[in-house]
């Protein structure tokens, strides 16, 4: 009786290639390289507003300090009406610009992906074709309009001007959002006997929550980095923004620049901006591809 063959043990698996490893580490090198590049004007600004103001103005380019001290931090409070005054004045203009804009852009990309009605193609290429016009070719009408409303020196004129331009892109995003959420599900929700509010507000918006959040953060950053307008639409000094400031801590005595103040102004304006897209990066990619696929 014969016995059966043993069975063939299975063949080692080689690792991988030389040439694949250096592959690999020529790209990690690249990469951090990048990473580097990007990252060093961040952790020079940083490091630079906790000299001391004679150090930094005397060495600037100089990376890290013997000693550790606020000094250009408690001169930002002397800078007009202190940096916390134009801080807050930044944060209202930026959450009302981000709650404006998801109000307005939210139902209308709801509207122009999921419904159909006379000139919806025409209305929406109007729409985008604002996103061509350029913001400074406009400054003095729009400066004329608001000061025939009343809101030429306001915060919350500055938020009307910041929305407005803010809009097409957020429409075309939510647009975009909403054409990624299958239609069975809408049809399948309205078997159900959901109302339009219930539809939007359990199924879509949930559903849409990457464009959404990726909408309210461009709109923030904008709002909060934006220079051009609140400088000519704004005259009062203790309505004035974080932009502005720099602009005024920058110079010192004949024109030298202010090192150290500035670099401390520039932390607190950069800080809330990092540490939004660090909150929502995971919803970023999300939002900027919706709709691309289908």
């Amino acid at each position: 009786m014969t016995r059966p063959a043993p069975a063939l043990a299975p063949a080692a698996t080689s690792g991988p290639s030389v040439t694949d490893r250096l592959g690999y580490s020529a790209y990690f090198l690249v990469a951090l390289l990048l990473a580097i590049i990007f990252l060093m004007p961040i952790v020079w600004s940083f490091a630079n507003s906790f000299k001391p103001a004679a150090e930094a103005l005397a060495n600037p380019v100089a990376l890290f300090s013997k000693a550790f001290s606020l000094e250009n931090y408690r001169r930002l409070e002397n800078v007009g009406a202190g940096w916390y005054v134009y801080a807050a004045n930044s944060v209202a203009i930026a959450l009302g610009t981000v709650l404006l804009t998801i109000l307005i852009s939210v139902p209308a990309g709801y509207g122009f992906s999921k419904f159909r009605f006379p000139g919806q193609s025409l209305i929406f290429m109007v729409v985008m074709a604002t996103m061509m016009i350029p913001f400074q070719s406009i400054l003095t009408p729009l400066f004329l309009v608001l000061k025939i409303l009343g809101l030429q020196n306001s915060l919350f004129g500055l938020v009307l001007v910041y929305t407005t331009f803010q809009l097409p892109f957020s429409i075309f995003m939510m647009r975009n959002a909403f054409d990624a959420v299958p239609g069975a599900l809408i049809e399948a929700a309205r078997i159900d006997g959901a109302s339009q509010w219930t539809l939007v507000r359990r199924i879509m918006l949930p559903l849409a929550l990457p464009g959404a959040a990726t909408v309210a953060m461009f709109a923030f950053l904008n709002a909060w980095n934006e220079f051009l307008a609140a400088l000519i639409f704004l005259s009062d000094q203790t309505k004035f923004t974080l932009p502005i400031m720099l602009v005024n801590v920058s110079s010192g005595i004949y024109g030298i620049i202010d090192w150290g103040a500035l670099q401390a102004g520039i932390t607190l304006t950069m800080v809330p901006c990092i540490l939004l897209f660090l909150l929502l990066q995971r919803y970023y990619v999300r939002g900027l591809t919706a709709g691309a696929v289908k």
